[in-house]
């Protein structure tokens, strides 16, 4: 007894990539939901957490008014830091050397790199930050607000340095371009 094949042959296909479900769901913030930490030079807009990412990442907008000092140097030892100066002019520490970025300038510091940021002399910044792979950065900005509001003592900010992998560095050279700026 003989057998014949009447199905046809599966058609070659190109895409070799199938569709899988996510994983985890997408991340949504809405500006008027988003919570604002506040001190008296920048506003934070706390948009994504790493907890809402999985350790993916962490991202909030800061806003920097004229002569606003922002962070001084430190570095990171587990993440990128990424900037995108969306409006205005940033100063910006790495390494050792000084410059100043400008709206639609994107810069990645990778980890180990001193650097440090402040509004440019004369200017306001808008910069969305982000950093990869995900740091809990929304209780470090908190109580980095509550310092400069003077809610909190300073020394905790030393204190957290482990926990949020933010550790303070001297730059002579950064010190140098505040003292031109001021």
């Amino acid at each position: 007894m003989t057998t014949t094949n009447t199905t046809a042959p599966a058609a070659a296909t190109t895409d070799t990539t199938a569709v899988q479900a996510p994983t985890t769901a997408p991340v949504l913030t809405r500006c008027a939901e988003a919570e604002i930490c506040a001190d008296p030079s920048s506003t934070m807009t706390l948009l994504a957490d790493s907890a809402h990412t999985e350790g993916g990442f962490t991202s909030y907008r800061s806003t920097f008014a004229k002569g606003a000092v922002g962070a001084p140097a430190h570095f990171h030892t587990k993440a990128w830091e990424l900037f995108f100066v969306i409006s205005g002019s940033l100063q910006v520490l790495l390494g050792e050397e000084v410059t100043v970025l400008g709206a639609g300038d994107f810069l990645a510091v990778p980890p180990h790199t001193p650097h440090a940021f402040a509004a440019a002399p004369g200017a306001e910044a808008d910069v969305l930050f982000v950093f990869t792979p995900g740091m809990d950065r929304f209780d470090y900005l908190r109580l980095l607000g509550s310092v400069m509001r003077g809610e909190s003592d300073p020394s905790a900010i030393a204190a957290s340095a482990e926990r949020f992998d933010n550790h303070y560095v001297d730059s002579p050279a950064w010190r140098a371009a505040l003292a031109r700026n001021a």
